[in-house]
């Protein structure tokens, strides 16, 4: 039905509305502060809005995250079975083997989807992943991007979560969710770095910013220039192109002609004066501690770690304090969310170390030699460590040496 001239009329008084849609067709408040910062990110103090996108185009986020995704991602992810004599061995015949060791899903191979994983924690502080079960056994675990995720707590204290994608909206149950958390405060959901840490990358980008300005207009201090004599405005506007044509790094080297008395006068700080560099340096620091990365496996060496002087005692400090905490979440993860109550008691799943703190050869040679001869490790468990193929026979026997014996035994002949 059309509306009249006093019904249009009285509609354009109405107030603007307070609220919106998104894309599933959810009313969104102006006070639903996650929806928004996903658009305009998160403010800091230097004035920067602070957003995902924004943070990984500083050279030190992009390598901290990728260096930690990165770095899990190529460890080797298998799923064991607990013996009766307290081994362990790869239970290949499990179908989440195949899941978690060699295709997750249609789309991504393991070292994308487990790298991918780490990037949302990361990131945003949550990673969610939909379970999709044949015969109720898990066949593949789909990443669903987290900031389409709301969780929603019900009156039985269960979870739900509701996925908002494109033009879609549907909600997904806890038991069909693949959650991992990072850094929590409520058990429900994790924290965001970037949201946390919102004033230190907001510096870093105003210092890039800042430099990049700097570049630009050729490394020059802002300069003023003054005269006694009274110029025309033509005199003025010529004098203002003939010194544009010579700014900026493109013109470096070429100076003004000053005609009509003009002296120059520098007004603005130069970028020692200001510290820029220092400042870019140290926001490189802050940003390696938020994500508790050591400055030199991002390329910044200028000062020394204090995380040992060897590099196998620093792989060993980095992978004990950043990626055990992260590799044991992912681990935990997997047992409660994709392992049945009954298949726990029996099976888990469990990153492999080994390559990172291999060592040097002649440290590895020591270690391997004290194993064998003490009895801990057979020389085929040596040869799998070094992906070297079994010989089996005595090699899979466990020996020790015999020459040492106690003194009271000595000079005694045999029986």
């Amino acid at each position: 039905m059309a509306k009249n001239f006093f019904q249009v009329l009285s509609d354009s008084f109405k107030p603007p509305r307070s609220e919106v849609l998104d894309t599933g067709g959810n009313v969104i408040r102006p006070s639903d502060s996650e929806f928004w910062a996903n658009f305009f990110g998160w403010q800091s103090a230097s004035g920067q809005n602070v957003s995902v996108d924004k943070s990984l185009r500083l050279s030190a986020v992009w390598a901290c995250v990728g260096l930690i995704s990165d770095t899990v991602s190529t460890l080797p992810l298998n799923l064991y079975e607990r013996l009766p004599d307290g081994g362990r061995r790869v239970a290949s015949e499990h179908q989440l083997q195949d899941v978690l060791h060699s295709s997750p899903n249609y789309n991504n191979t393991p070292f994308e989807f487990w790298q991918i994983e780490l990037a949302a924690m990361l990131l945003r502080g949550n990673a969610y992943a939909e379970i999709k079960r044949t015969a109720n056994k898990v066949s593949s675990i789909n990443f669903l991007l987290p900031q389409s995720i709301e969780t929603q707590i019900q009156d039985d204290g269960s979870l739900r979560y509701r996925y908002s994608n494109k033009n879609s909206t549907r909600i997904i149950s806890e038991n069909d969710m693949f959650h991992t958390k990072a850094f929590t405060l409520d058990g429900i959901t994790g924290i965001s770095p970037i949201q946390y840490g919102a004033n230190v990358i907001g510096s870093a980008i105003s210092a890039d910013t800042a430099a990049n300005s700097t570049f630009k207009n050729g490394l020059m201090p802002t300069v003023a220039f003054s005269t006694d004599k009274i110029i025309k405005k033509e005199q003025r506007e010529e004098f203002r192109t003939s010194v544009r044509e010579i700014s900026g790094a493109m013109n470096a080297g070429k100076s003004p002609i000053l005609e009509y008395g003009l002296e120059a006068k520098q007004i603005g700080i130069s970028p020692e004066d200001a510290q820029l560099l220092e400042s870019r340096k140290f926001s490189i620091e802050e940003i390696c501690r938020w994500f508790r990365v050591p400055p030199w496996m991002i390329g910044y060496t200028e000062k020394n770690t204090s995380w040992g002087s060897g590099l196998e005692q620093q792989m060993i400090a980095f992978v004990t304090f950043n990626l055990n905490p992260w590799i044991t979440r992912i681990q935990q993860s997997i047992n409660k969310r994709l392992l049945s109550p009954e298949d726990r008691s029996k099976y888990y799943s469990e990153f492999s170390l080994d390559g990172l703190l291999k060592g040097d050869s002649s440290a590895r040679a020591s270690f391997y030699s004290a194993m064998v001869n003490n009895g801990i490790y057979t020389r085929d468990e040596v040869r799998v460590k070094e992906n070297l193929p079994k010989r089996g026979g005595n090699a899979d026997v466990l020996t020790i040496q015999t020459a040492m014996a106690p003194i009271d035994a000595l000079g005694k002949s045999k029986n």
